[in-house]
């Protein structure tokens, strides 16, 4: 590195080329990786299950996240080592794919570069270990198929899809009441569900959330909520069998693009230029009241008189509606979005039975509730709360709820929870790892004890002795022969996850082992890190 000045005497630095590189190879490299995978999973550990802990995360900004799902902890964390950066993406994936178990992933990621780490001790290369991975993820796989059951639900019988929620939401902080929240998220799963095509599209469900009123307060609304409220105090707060006419179109005269001016010199000139806009704005309300609309709800704003005039004309409005909100109420009235006035027609027009605005507590906070509505296929849950960090958890727990309704809507087989289904996968590996004559055997054996981590990990944070939990576990499924005992977190007083009614997704499951193999098998292939040197 050498220091030289330029013409102006400012000094700057040349620095040798390559000179400053830290370089990681072979072994070095691959424990290093290990660790940095290990740290993040370590973290997650303990907020794994029903008694899992919290994190709290501040941003840059001083914003304040309160959370126990593992995705969102790692999307808030400032990461920079690049294989913790692979983990953030795992737990990502498992969001984007199923919603769910995205703590668990990382957990069971961690374990399995754990054994990794003490078999490359023992001198075992890397790609064997991979292999020996590989075997026992697809072993693994094939067996929860097996132990996996069917249950058997429709509309009328939504009992087998809440209990299934309610094992999601028993790890977050909504716990209190998760048997209301997990049937909110099944009624409005159901309700957006095309069950032919086994097919749910989570758009349709909007999730609105509004601090003040208590947990329990929160509530299904067949229709849509708009954070808004009429544009004049005085319309009427309450409109049953609306016809809707949903604009993009502003209330106001037309601006000319083009630069104007306008000379007035007489009051006569006013006069007719005041004249023009009130036959305008006159023409408009005029517009919308001969195709019989009720309700206006317009993207953009409008003038004083106009609003002046809307409220003479008896036709209430709601102004400055989200693009997002307008197209769900189109879907959910049957309207359609009309870009110009001229375009009105009555069969534009959406239709709801009531339109209702509603006041919360003591504040000026106005929601309008369209509710009844032609075409019931777009919902809202609506979220109540005593502080803006547990309506934002309320939100991500209810969408991992959805989402689990939604992939038993897909495929409803279930496999069960409280760490059974990683036991009895574990025993079955650990029997097939004696079919494998190669070193891969010592792979597959390590894989069946990674997969022990996750029991053990759910005994530890209930404050269960957590060696001696597994093992009584596991001897009980091996002499029953029974797959569903798992470990008893809420000391019901059984470990038969059947009883208890803890169940989780087969897909989930299976996804989760086989992203963090192939994770795991990405780290272990990595043998030469070269980093660029810190300034």
């Amino acid at each position: 590195m050498a220091l030289a000045f330029d013409e102006y005497g400012r000094p700057f630095i040349i620095i040798k080329e390559q000179g400053q590189k830290a370089r990681l190879r072979g072994l070095e490299a691959q424990k290093a990786n290990i660790s940095a995978g290990k740290a993040v999973a370590r973290i997650l550990r303990t907020s794994l299950g029903p008694k899992g802990m919290d994190k709290m995360l501040q941003s840059p900004d001083g914003d304040v996240v309160i959370t126990n799902d593992g995705a969102t902890i790692l999307e808030q964390m400032d990461v920079d080592n690049q294989i913790a950066k692979l983990m953030v993406e795992l737990s990502r994936s498992q969001d984007y794919e199923i919603g769910d178990g995205t703590t668990g992933v990382v957990v069971l990621a961690g374990a399995l570069l754990e054994q990794a780490e003490k078999l490359l001790e023992r001198g075992i290369h890397p790609i064997r270990i991979s292999e020996g991975y590989e075997m026992a993820s697809k072993l693994s796989v094939e067996h929860l198929e097996s132990i996996s059951q069917k249950f058997e639900f429709s509309v009328t019988n939504i009992e087998p899809l809440v209990q299934t929620c309610m094992t999601t939401l028993s790890s977050k902080i909504v716990n209190r009441c998760k048997r209301a929240l997990a049937e909110i998220a099944v009624k409005a799963v159901l309700a957006v569900a095309d069950l032919e095509r086994k097919d749910v599209n989570l758009e349709l469900i909007k999730v609105e959330g509004k601090v003040g009123g208590k947990l329990e307060d929160t509530e299904l609304i067949y229709g849509i909520l708009v954070d808004k409220d009429m544009s004049h105090p005085q319309m009427p707060k309450r409109i049953e069998d609306a016809n809707i006419a949903i604009l993009t179109c502003p209330f106001e005269p037309p601006k000319p693009k083009t630069k104007h001016k306008i000379d007035i010199d007489t009051v006569e000139k006013f006069q007719t230029l005041r004249q023009q806009e009130q036959n305008y704005f006159d023409d408009m309300v005029q517009k919308c009241k001969d195709v019989g609309a009720t309700l206006v709800i317009c993207q953009w704003g409008f003038d004083d008189e106009a609003n002046h005039l809307l409220m003479h004309r008896n036709l209430p409005a709601v102004r400055w509606v989200g693009g997002v909100e307008l197209e769900l109420i189109a879907i959910a009235t049957g309207g359609r979005i009309v870009p110009r006035f001229q375009e009105l027609t009555t069969e534009k027009l959406g239709k709801a039975g009531l339109v209702r605005e509603k006041s919360f507590g003591t504040t000026k906070d106005r929601m309008l509730y369209i509710e009844h509505c032609a075409n019931s296929r777009a919902v809202t849950i609506f979220i109540r709360g005593g502080n803006k960090m547990m309506i934002e958890e309320t939100k991500r727990s209810l969408h991992d709820a959805l989402c689990v309704a939604r992939n038993l809507i897909r495929n409803n087989s279930i496999v069960y929870g409280g760490g059974s289904a990683e036991i009895s996968c574990s025993i079955a590996v650990e029997a097939a790892a004696d079919r494998y004559p190669g070193v891969e055997q010592y792979a597959i054996r390590s894989f069946a004890e990674a997969l022990d981590s996750i029991p053990m990990a759910l005994a530890e944070n209930s404050g269960l002795p957590p060696i001696d939990t597994l093992t009584a576990v596991k001897s009980q499924q091996i002499k029953e022969s029974n797959p569903y005992c798992g470990i008893d977190c809420n000391d019901v007083g059984t470990n038969n996850m059947r009883e208890q009614n803890v169940f989780e997704t087969l897909i989930g499951k299976q996804q989760q082992i086989l992203l963090a193999t192939q994770v795991v098998k990405m780290i272990l292939k990595i043998d030469d890190v070269i980093t660029p040197a810190e300034y």
